[in-house]
């Protein structure tokens, strides 16, 4: 089956959709064209000397990376002693695409800390700090005989998504009034007339990114010429994207125990840790990358053991005595989510027919080695 770039992008964002991401952040698509026919996809972490060699040797056109290559912005092209540069100028030259998905697979459910909390065989797994403050309430008012139509309209613009459940609404209904005046072309009654009309108060719940998206859909499907319509910032948690994860453990291990099955569990050679509470570690708070500030929200959240990366001196001293705080690498800790990425693609690639082959970067590309005495 013919697959363009933008079909493979597109579905990945319905599930980590930038919108998600740090404000910061430089995700999606880096170097290429979306109208690129896809003929092969190679996974990895990070795109670097190692990496492109191997998809360039496994001929594969479309590179996924979690970290992603271009993070500042640019200031030329010259490619002489730039490593960077020079793998741009290599993926340009082989018409391959590139695309990254980093703070909106990180924060997005079953993402990268999912995977990791999966990974240490947690159970009950939910965000460890939810993100608020990027859902709107759209109401809008509309004939009962196009509520369907309208409904369906907002559903497939993005409307209506509450955790595992879509197409959620509510409406309730009421009298509409209103008067045109002589330059108004009214679809109900006539201009210049005080009109009535039996109408039902729809209301959907949006995400930021999806908003202007489902105003434009509402606008464009609404019977009235002038449809009236009504946007609610709101301060809720949205149970679709977050910060970190936090479950059980199925027994309760020792902490000994617990750090031993730590560097099993994720292959983290080089474990620095502080003691926490508990000795009895049951309700574990995770985090791949960079995370070690939110070890508040994970003793707040009643976690015995925090597992995280990038933690400083300061840190670990703030921590002592109130929760196992475990920095088991950037690296060690975020690998594991292009599991769930192969996951998500090979699921796609199943429901459309598509014969494409997805090849995982088998290799390491840890930065960071460790002394052996």
């Amino acid at each position: 089956m013919f697959m363009r770039a933008g079909d493979l992008i597109k579905y990945l964002e319905e599930w980590a959709p930038p919108g998600a991401s740090w404000d910061k952040d430089n995700i999606g698509l880096l170097v290429g064209k979306k109208t690129t026919e896809v003929k092969k996809i190679f996974l990895c972490l990070e795109l670097n000397r190692k990496t492109l060699d191997e998809a360039l040797k496994q001929n594969c056109n479309f590179i996924f990376t979690h970290h992603p290559l271009i993070f500042r912005p640019l200031k030329n092209l010259n490619f002489t002693n730039n490593k960077k540069k020079q793998l741009i100028a290599e993926l340009i030259k082989n018409d391959i695409v590139l695309y990254s998905a980093h703070t909106n697979l990180d924060f997005t459910k079953d993402g990268v800390s999912f995977e990791l909390a999966k990974k240490l065989k947690l159970t009950n797994i939910r965000f460890l700090e939810y993100e608020e403050k990027n859902q709107f309430k759209v109401v809008t008012f509309v004939p009962k005989d196009n509520l369907s139509a309208l409904s369906d309209a907002l559903f497939k613009a993005g409307a209506g998504i509450i955790g595992d459940y879509s197409n959620c609404s509510f409406s309730s209904e009421g009298t509409g009034t209103f008067l045109g005046n002589e330059f108004t072309n009214p679809k109900v009654g006539k201009k210049l007339n005080l009109e009535k009309v039996e109408e039902v108060r729809l209301e959907v719940l949006v995400n930021a990114w999806k908003l202007n998206n489902v105003i434009n859909a509402l606008i464009s499907a609404h019977p009235y010429e002038e449809p009236a319509y009504d946007v609610y910032p709101l301060k809720n948690k949205n149970v679709n994207y977050g910060i970190g994860a936090i479950g059980e453990l199925q027994t309760p291990m020792k902490t000994k125990v617990f750090l031993e099955h730590v560097s099993k569990s994720i292959k983290s050679k080089n474990i620095r840790y502080c003691k926490g509470k508990n000795d009895l570690i049951k309700r574990v708070a995770v985090c791949g990358g960079s995370c070690s500030e939110k070890y508040p929200v994970a003793i707040k959240e009643g976690a015995d053991a925090f597992v995280t990366a990038d933690v400083g001196y300061h840190t670990f001293e703030e921590a002592l005595g109130d929760i196992l705080l475990i920095d088991a690498g950037h690296y060690e800790t975020e690998i594991h989510g292009i599991d769930a990425v192969e996951r998500k693609i090979k699921k796609f690639l199943k429901q459309n027919n598509s014969k494409i082959e997805l090849i995982k970067f088998k290799g390491n590309t840890n930065p960071v080695s460790f002394l052996k005495i």
